[in-house]
This record gives C-alpha cells, sequence and structure tokens, in this order.
C-alpha cells in the first residue's frame, strides 16, 4: 500500500507533511505523533471526517491523500503523583518493588522478537556522554531524506521517552525507522512474525550511524555533521587504534610492514585453551595471516602483530561465540564458559609508547589506593550508619590533548549484553547495566529488576543460562580528594 504525507492540527498547532505508511498498524503512525506531540498513544484521539482512528484500524477504511488534515485532540500526561501509602523499608520490598521505587532505568516492550534492539538501546543509554551529545542533537525525526539522520533522531526521541516515563515504553517509531533503514532487521518468518536478529550487528549499525552524525564540535541535524574523523563523538570515546606490525616467516631479510588499524570492538576468540577474556583478547593481537609476497612472488605466511596505540574512554569487547553450521544452516553458539573480569587492565595490550603515556595517571591510583584503606573504613561504617554519603568529585578519564580516550589502562564493567540460546537468530536478549558500586540492574524487556556483581559473573557460561555477548568497559575515575 502506498504513503502519504499529510497533516495534522493539535489545537493551536500544527505539524506538516507527516509520514504515514499504510504498511504498518495505525498504533505506528500514533508513535510519530507521539514523537511531535508527547501526546502519548493512549491518549490520542485522531479524526479524520468525523472517523475516529482506533489501534487496529484497517487503512483502507480512510480515504487517504497527500495533504489533506487528521484532528489530534489529546492532552500531554501529567507527571505522576507521590503514592498516599505508608514508609515501606527498602529492606522489606522485593526486587520488582525496589525497581518500582528507586531511580531505576524505564524498560522497553518486546513487539515481537526484538529483544536483541532493547538491549542494544539499554547498554547504549549507560554511556551518559552518548546521551548528553544525542540530547544536543537537534531536528526532527522526518525533517530530512537522510536515513543516518533519521536512525539518530529516532533514537534521541526513544531516550527522551525513556527519560521521562518510568512505566514501559513501546519503541515503536524506533523499530520502524530501525527496518526502514536497515531492512535486515524487518525480515519475517513463514507465520508473518519478526525474526530474531543478531543483536551486535545491530550495535554495529547503530554506533556506525551514530558516527555519521554526531560529532563534538556541530551537534545540529543541518549540514555536514560527519565533517572530520576525529570530531566524531563516536571515534573520540568509542574508537581505539592499533598498531600492526606484519613480518613474512618465509623471507626473514623482507622489510616488515607498518599500520595504524581502528576499531570500535576487541575481538574475544574462544578457543579450546581460552578460559579467561583476556586470553581470548592476547590471541587475536597475535595472528598468522597468508597474502602475497612481493620478495617470492608467490602467497606465503606472515606474522601480524598488533598493539593498542590509542584506548578509548569506553572499550567494546565481543566475544566471537557463534559460528556458521553447514548442518542446519544456522549460526551455533559456542556455550564454553569464559570468565571476565569487573576491572579490567589492559597495560600489557598497549605498545610502549602508549605505556608510558598512561604511568602517570597509573602511579596516582596506587598512591590513591595506598591511602585510601582507612577512608574506605570510614565509609563502611557511614553506610551502616545510614548516613549519606558526601558527592565525589573526579580527575577527567582521557589526556588533556585527546578528549575521550583513556589515560591510565584501567576500566570497569558497565553494562553487558548477554544471550540466551543456541543459535544468534533465536533465543533471547538481556542488557545488564551497573548503576552504581554493587548495584547492578538487569532490563530484560519491560521487566526490571536489581542485581549484584556475583549475578553478573555468573554470566561467563558455560550452560544454557545467559551467556554474556558483549560487555562495555568504562573508564575508572579517579577521585579528587582534598589533599
Amino acid at each position: 500500500m502506498p504513503n502519504y504525507q499529510v497533516n495534522i492540527k493539535w489545537g493551536k498547532e500544527r505539524f506538516d507533511n507527516v509520514q504515514v505508511n499504510t504498511d504498518e498498524p495505525p498504533l505506528v503512525f500514533k508513535a510519530q505523533i507521539f514523537a511531535l506531540s508527547g501526546v502519548e498513544p493512549a491518549r490520542q484521539k485522531v479524526m479524520f471526517k468525523g472517523k475516529v482512528l482506533k489501534d487496529d484500524d484497517d487503512w483502507a477504511n480512510f480515504k487517504l491523500r497527500d495533504g489533506i488534515t487528521l484532528m489530534l485532540m489529546g492532552t500531554v500526561g501529567e507527571l505522576p503523583k507521590p503514592p498516599e501509602e505508608k514508609v515501606v523499608f527498602a529492606e522489606d520490598l522485593t526486587d520488582a518493588e525496589l525497581a518500582t521505587t528507586m531511580d531505576m532505568p524505564t524498560g522497553l516492550i518486546n513487539l515481537g522478537n526484538t529483544c536483541y534492539m532493547n538491549a542494544t538501546v539499554q547498554c547504549l543509554k549507560n554511556v551518559p556522554e552518548l546521551c548528553e551529545h544525542l540530547k544536543q542533537y537537534s531536528g526532527q525525526v522526518f525533517a530530512e531524506a537522510d536515513p543516518q539522520h533519521i536512525l539518530t533522531a529516532a533514537l534521541r526521541e526513544l531516550f527522551n521517552t525513556m527519560n521521562r516515563s518510568k512505566e514501559a515504553c513501546h519503541p515503536l517509531l524506533f523499530l520502524q525507522v530501525l527496518h526502514q533503514v536497515f531492512p535486515q532487521f524487518a525480515e519475517k518468518n513463514e507465520q508473518g512474525m519478526l525474526q530474531q536478529q543478531d543483536a551486535n550487528e545491530c550495535w554495529i549499525e547503530v554506533v556506525r550511524t551514530l558516527q555519521q552524525k554526531l560529532s563534538l564540535g556541530n551537534n545540529s541535524g543541518d549540514g555536514n555533521t560527519a565533517a572530520i574523523a576525529n570530531t566524531s563523538v563516536i571515534d573520540k570515546y568509542f574508537g581505539g587504534d592499533f598498531k600492526s606490525t606484519t613480518k613474512c616467516i618465509e623471507a626473514p631479510d623482507e622489510p616488515e610492514h607498518v599500520a595504524s588499524e581502528k576499531f570500535y570492538q576487541l575481538s574475544c576468540y574462544i578457543s579450546a585453551d581460552v578460559k579467561y577474556m583476556h586470553t581470548g583478547l592476547q590471541q587475536r593481537l597475535q595472528e598468522t595471516i597468508t597474502k602475497n609476497s612481493v620478495s617470492l612472488g608467490r602467497n606465503a605466511e606472515y606474522v601480524k602483530s598488533s598493539l593498542i596505540s590509542r584506548l578509548p574512554g569506553y572499550l567494546c569487547v565481543q566475544f566471537i561465540r557463534f559460528y556458521f553450521k553447514e548442518k542446519g544452516a544456522i549460526n551455533a553458539k559456542i556455550l564454553k564458559d569464559v570468565k571476565f573480569p569487573l576491572d579490567l587492565d589492559v597495560f600489557d595490550l598497549c605498545t610502549p609508547e602508549l605505556q608510558q603515556k598512561l604511568i602517570p595517571m597509573r602511579s596516582k591510583f596506587k598512591e590513591f589506593e595506598d591511602k585510601n584503606v582507612e577512608k574506605e573504613k570510614e565509609k563502611r561504617i557511614k553506610m551502616a550508619g545510614n548516613v549519606k554519603e558526601e558527592k565525589k568529585n573526579y580527575a577527567p578519564y582521557w589526556f588533556d590533548d585527546d578528549t575521550g580516550s583513556n589515560n591510565s589502562g584501567y576500566y570497569e564493567l558497565s553494562a553487558v549484553l548477554t544471550h540466551q540460546g543456541r543459535s544468534s537468530n533465536s533465543g533471547h536478549y538481556v542488557a545488564w547495566i551497573k548503576k552504581k558500586e554493587d548495584t547492578w540492574i538487569k532490563c530484560d524487556d519491560d521487566k526490571i529488576s536489581v542485581i549484584t556483581n556475583e549475578d553478573i559473573l555468573k554470566l561467563s557460561g558455560g550452560g544454557d543460562w545467559h551467556i554474556a555477548y558483549i560487555l562495555l568497559y568504562s573508564s575508572r575515575r579517579l577521585e579528587i580528594t582534598e589533599n
């Protein structure tokens, strides 16, 4: 069925050239209106020639054409009033009740095998710098035809909706745009239901889009926001650099080839001898490849050695858990238990030049830890006495001349995206995000619950439980004290 451009009149306001995709249900159209007006779909009354548009209506019943005006009635929902109930102590609450009363993230409703998208969104939303730059990004969702702008603006609207509401949200608009920009995520099975997708593919496509549209110097949707690569928010906060050296094994006299490569994820390959994530990362940095040798005039074996020459503020690690299995033609899953740390030190993965730059901040961390033993004891006493802690101040985690980098080599785990099942195109994806200290939040679509570090460490694999697929580490920050 065709698409139409219609106008919407809402009181004194008017929205022109709003796109209606008649292949989507009216509820998706109402989600677009929600993004424009702030009126939730449940509070909307959309009318045309006296006929009210219902969520499950058939568009064929409406004689749509380009340029017509639809009437919108409805008000923006008021902020919820505080509950008039007696005081209940936190110790007496269940996890579900605790999630409701605390400052918890907003859940996302599964719209039919969309857990891969929900988990990706929750993990990315746990990056404050990304949220801030996305908040400053301007331009309505469908203000221009650029697909990258549409997706970026739609993610901004979804983040805004999640910030406003404590009840689970319908990510209808973002899903519609994701399908429009990346049709592979709109594939359906024989029953007409959306197919499950690979969460890492969704992660990569969304981050790649943000890389092109979000920049440090220009947060407007107008003009060329990609501009210069080194001003990209994604490049600055998520992008690292490898220094790679390639040497021919069969021709020792052949000169080494040195090159610089960009990365946005580190890959942890899982082999028989990999029991810990760090081992898998080290193996990725030393590999044997076959390519043409100019000196030998034929293909030859080379050893490629890579070290990190720039560390990003946020380090993403992907476990290579899926491989194509010809029998059944599926992306089968490696269930092996691979331990990962809550605190990560990548000093040994860096070039000697970068290691020298990291040493001053690492020394400050060591000095702080040595002097802070007694302070930690006082902190535990304060927490036991339910005394409110003072607000902490932190030193920048990046180098002065490189915003968004990491200046210590120290990281702490801030989000985990897991998969439960036997193949990437089936099963279930869940996001686990860190709130503070030992407190984590499990975001299982619209179900939000509180968990601990111990629960996170159980996500290392070895069975049919949730298994870590993507880890997001944030730079460890040095607390500034009076002394």
